[in-house]
């Protein structure tokens, strides 16, 4: 789907690690049919690859990832709207913005999963056994519950806020719609509830 306006546009889906981010993204890539690019989906193949991964190689293989993305959407129509999947606050915000720049990117939209320290470190903790290895253990914890203390969204462009706890799809696809100013034959579909 594309904008009648000639600019290049990214959706950043925005969270500390266990915030929903993908869950999100899945919900806005099934409605609006906007290709996705996430930091897990092009790092963790190169992590099966060099296994065994450490937290360091694991954080080299995310820098590198990151490049990956920008040189993806540098490459990609003017018009192609890509919704990004990641904690963008990894790495200085400063990288951000030179990776928009280098790929051309005129127009940044953000939808920011706000998560409580508790929940945070709940919901990390219940998906230990589910993530591939390299990535961090229970030892990371501690550092999530620091993290979802100060964590903020990059806000290099329009903001929406939702609670990770509960995040109202239907709300984002809403209001994406109106910063895309897409056709209303493009409305959101989905319910209230999510």
């Amino acid at each position: 789907m594309t904008t009648d306006i000639e600019e290049k546009i990214v959706v950043l889906v925005n969270g500390i690690p266990a915030s929903g981010k993908s869950t999100l993204t899945r919900a806005l890539a099934e409605q609006f049919g906007f290709p996705v690019l996430t930091l897990d989906s092009l790092k963790e193949p190169f992590m099966a690859s060099f296994a065994p991964v450490d937290r360091l190689r694991n954080r080299q293989l995310g820098c590198a990832a990151y490049q990956a993305i920008w040189q993806v959407v540098a490459q990609a129509p003017t018009r192609c709207i890509y919704v990004i999947d990641a904690w963008f606050g990894f790495q200085p915000k400063e990288v951000l913005q030179q990776g928009l720049q280098q790929a051309g990117v005129t127009r940044v939209l953000e939808l920011w999963l706000a998560i409580t320290p508790d929940e945070a470190v709940t919901r990390y903790q219940a998906r230990l056994t589910d993530r591939m290895p390299g990535h961090p253990g229970a030892e990371y914890l501690p550092e999530l519950r620091k993290l979802a203390e100060t964590a903020q969204p990059m806000a290099l462009g329009p903001v929406l806020q939702l609670n990770a706890r509960n995040p109202d799809q239907a709300a984002a696809c809403a209001w994406l719609q109106r910063q895309l100013r897409l056709p209303i034959s493009a409305q959101p579909a989905l319910s209230a509830s999510g």
